[in-house]
C-alpha cells in the first residue's frame, strides 16, 4: 500500500464530479451561453422578433472568435448574474459595471467600453437623456464619472478566461470593437 498517498491524491482528476474548465464546456456543446436582459437599448433590445444591439453583435464576435455560436438567453436582473454563478449561462453581456464587487464574486473580463453612467438606467427608469446642463457662466458641462462595462463569468476558468481576452483583444486591434461602439455608443472603445 506504498503507493495510496499518491492514488488519493489523484482521485479527485479521476472523479466524474471533477470540475471541468468551462472553456472545455464551451467547446464540447458549440455555443456559448450569454445571459442578457434585452430590454435596454442601445445595449440589447429587441426589434420585432430579432434580437440586437450593441451586446448582442459583441457576442457573435466572441462566440465567432471562440469557433463556436451563440446561444442568447433573455433572462431578468435577478437571474443574470445568479446563473452564470451557477453555470446556467456562461457568461453576462449586459453591460455590466466593472465594480470591485463584481471582480470579488466572478471573473471577469478587461473592460470592453466605456459609457458615461448616464447611458446606464434601470429597466423600470426611464432611460436618461444625455443632456447635458451648462452653467450661466458657460463652463463646460458636467457629466457623470465613465464606467468600464466588463463581462463576467465563473471563478476558477483560467483557459476560458485566457481565450475570452484574446478573442477579445482581436476584435479590438482590427477595429471590430471600435465600429461596434461607434455604431450603437457613438463613443470609441477602450483601449487595451
Amino acid at each position: 500500500m506504498r503507493f495510496l498517498p499518491g492514488l488519493i491524491c489523484l482521485l479527485p482528476l479521476l472523479s466524474p464530479l471533477a470540475h471541468a474548465e468551462l472553456i472545455d464546456d464551451v467547446n464540447d456543446r458549440g455555443e456559448l451561453r450569454i445571459a442578457l436582459e434585452a430590454n435596454t437599448p442601445p445595449f440589447n433590445f429587441k426589434d420585432g422578433d430579432t434580437l440586437t444591439g450593441f451586446e448582442v453583435e459583441l457576442g457573435h464576435l466572441l462566440a465567432n472568435e471562440l469557433d463556436v455560436r451563440a446561444d442568447f438567453i433573455v433572462t431578468d436582473e435577478a437571474d443574470l448574474l445568479q446563473g452564470v454563478e451557477s453555470g446556467k449561462y456562461d457568461v453576462a453581456l449586459n453591460h455590466i459595471a466593472l465594480t470591485p464587487e463584481l471582480k470579488e464574486r466572478f471573473d471577469v473580463s478587461e473592460p470592453y467600453t466605456q459609457v458615461n453612467a448616464q447611458l446606464l438606467a434601470k429597466k423600470d427608469e426611464q432611460p436618461r437623456p444625455m443632456v447635458l446642463v451648462q452653467t450661466l457662466t458657460e463652463e463646460k458641462p458636467k457629466v457623470g464619472p465613465p464606467v468600464d462595462l466588463a463581462i463576467p463569468f465563473q471563478k476558477g476558468n483560467p483557459a476560458f478566461h485566457a481565450s475570452l481576452e484574446n478573442a477579445l483583444q482581436r476584435i479590438r486591434a482590427d477595429g471590430r470593437l471600435e465600429a461596434l461602439s461607434k455604431k450603437w455608443l457613438s463613443v470609441p472603445a477602450t483601449e487595451n
